[in-house]
This record gives C-alpha cells, sequence and structure tokens, in this order.
C-alpha cells in the first residue's frame, strides 16, 4: 500500500469517523479542519466510499498539460527572433505573449516565473560589453593610462 500524505491521512480518518457515526463538524474538530471541508469530504465519501477520499485530488486543475510544457520548452530553445520578437533575450512579457500566442492562455508575470522555473529555465542578466571590446586594450589602458590621469593625495607635512 502507497504512504499517505498528511491531507491524504486526515481525509479518511475523517472519512472513517463519519463512517463510524460521527457527524461532519464533530470529524472536522477531531482532525483539524474547516467544517465546510468535512462536508465536501462527507460528499465524496458518500458518493465513492473511503477510496475516493485517498484518491481525491486537491488544488486547481493546471492549465498547460505536460505536451503543451514540452512544447513550451522546444519554442523557448529556437529563441525570441523565430518568434518574431526583436532581440535574442527572453523577458516575463514576451514568454507570457508566447505562452498565449501557443496555447490561448493568459498567465501572470508571477506565474511564468514559476513556470520557467519548473521547466529549469534560471534568470540570467546579458553581458553589456561591446562584441568588439579589445580586452588587451583595456588592460593596458588600465595599467598605464589610467594611473597617470588619476589625482594623487599630496602627501600632509606634519
Amino acid at each position: 500500500m502507497a504512504k499517505m500524505d498528511d491531507a491524504t491521512r486526515k481525509r479518511v480518518r475523517a472519512g472513517r469517523l463519519m463512517l463510524a457515526g460521527k457527524t461532519p463538524a464533530e470529524a472536522a474538530k477531531m482532525v483539524g479542519v474547516a467544517r465546510q471541508t468535512a462536508y465536501t469530504w462527507k460528499a465524496r465519501l458518500d458518493e465513492g466510499g473511503i477510496d475516493a477520499l485517498r484518491v481525491m485530488a486537491t488544488g486547481r486543475p493546471a492549465q498547460l498539460d505536460a505536451a503543451q510544457l514540452e512544447g513550451l520548452r522546444a519554442a523557448l530553445l529556437q529563441g525570441p527572433l523565430v518568434h518574431g520578437f526583436g532581440t535574442e533575450l527572453w523577458t516575463l512579457k514576451r514568454v507570457r505573449a508566447l505562452i498565449e500566442l501557443l496555447y490561448g492562455v493568459t498567465f501572470s508575470e508571477v506565474h511564468v516565473w514559476r513556470l520557467l522555473g519548473a521547466l529549469g529555465f534560471s534568470s540570467q542578466k546579458p553581458d553589456r560589453r561591446a562584441i568588439e571590446r579589445n580586452e588587451e586594450a583595456v588592460l593596458t589602458w588600465k595599467r598605464k593610462t589610467w594611473p597617470a590621469l588619476k589625482k594623487s593625495v599630496p602627501p600632509k607635512d606634519d
């Protein structure tokens, strides 16, 4: 038998209490949940028995299934330019627009952030360096030119 998590354990315990004759309100108090929750569980218990409480889905159903999430991952890896964006940089707004374009689902930017994290993407800031940058010239400037330009503090006369 599979291990039950805490929520499932509570539902099953409440279900057994109700089968033993306790009211939903009494069962709710004994397992530490809201009374309305116990009434919801009671309806499920009456409909499908104790097993219905074991497999009860909780939370809001996902709006994108696993195949759609994989499709989103593939689209993101293709890059923003392929999808008509002006630069090679993904932003939350762009990913949000892409999801809406591909699947017709609108998410908040916070949720897009969570989706990207779940897909294994992380936030990264692009380097703000010129492509033409010459590292050797920069190093020479830092070692020779900058010290000559830098003001020095005259020694104090004591």
